[in-house]
């Protein structure tokens, strides 16, 4: 009981933190909006995949650059929590290490999902005037992509604590996790379809577990997908899995 106690406390720290940020939140909402709108309607003009407009065929992903940025940059409270000490007085509580973990990816997740929940809310709105007028919104879908974007958010969150957890400085935060998110997004197909790359890029796609959240989103909200969704949901699962089991294990070994 003592543990879910301060798993719980450590869930609420972060969400309070999200909720007093409020600058944090209108950002990281407005610029997936602005990029669906400008770069959507820029290129919407002159592409379609699958017989779909390009605002639609890109919204799914939105969703998933929503989620890889803010779940992985999560990880920079750590560095600062170890900056003010503040990690220090946690790690001197009776909490393990792994429940002081758990209760980060709970917190971490939950920022998330927040910005993906205003999104979707968005996404709504916008294929109810026609803008994403190839998106289908029901309960089934709503319910599969919420699902999709809770797995992956976990992975993420995992990547962005290890990170965090073997960083000294919020700078060197900033560059090593850009080095990786970077070409996570652009390697997801979230700008374009990969049914037809080059044969030098195709492993780099297909290693990258982005992809299959991805294709996971846009086959249930759009209706197009590369592969079973079964498998794309199965492969992210194991990531999230994966991940977690390294962060626990560089959160036990983790040097303040």
């Amino acid at each position: 009981m003592s543990d879910l106690r301060g798993i719980y406390a450590l869930w609420y720290r972060e969400f309070k933190v999200f909720c007093r940020e409020q600058s944090r939140l209108v950002a990281s909402v407005a610029s997936p909006v602005l990029w669906l709108l400008i770069i959507g309607g820029g290129l919407g003009s002159v592409l379609s995949f699958g017989g779909v407009n390009f605002l639609s065929f890109l919204f799914p992903g939105i969703l998933l650059q929503t989620a890889l940025f803010s779940a992985v940059f999560f990880g920079v409270y750590i560095v600062w929590d170890k900056k003010i000490d503040f990690l220090k007085e946690v790690l001197v509580s009776p909490l393990s290490r792994t429940s002081i973990f758990i209760g980060k990816i709970l917190g971490g997740s939950t920022d998330t999902l927040i910005q993906i929940a205003i999104l979707l809310i968005f996404g709504y709105v916008f294929s109810r005037v026609g803008i994403l007028e190839d998106i289908t919104f029901s309960p089934v879908t709503v319910t599969i992509t919420v699902a999709f974007l809770l797995v992956t958010t976990v992975g993420l969150v995992s990547i962005g604590l290890i990170l965090g957890s073997r960083m000294e400085s919020p700078e060197g935060f900033q560059l090593v996790s850009s080095f990786l998110v970077t070409p996570m997004f652009f390697l997801s197909g979230a700008l374009f379809p990969i049914n037809n790359l080059p044969g030098w890029l195709t492993p780099f796609v297909l290693a990258n577990p982005a992809t299959y959240a991805v294709d996971g989103l846009r086959g249930t909200l759009v209706g197009l997908h590369q592969f079973d969704i079964r498998l794309d949901f199965l492969i992210i699962c194991i990531f999230s899995v994966v991940m977690i089991l390294v962060g626990t294990y560089s959160f036990k070994h983790m040097r303040l």
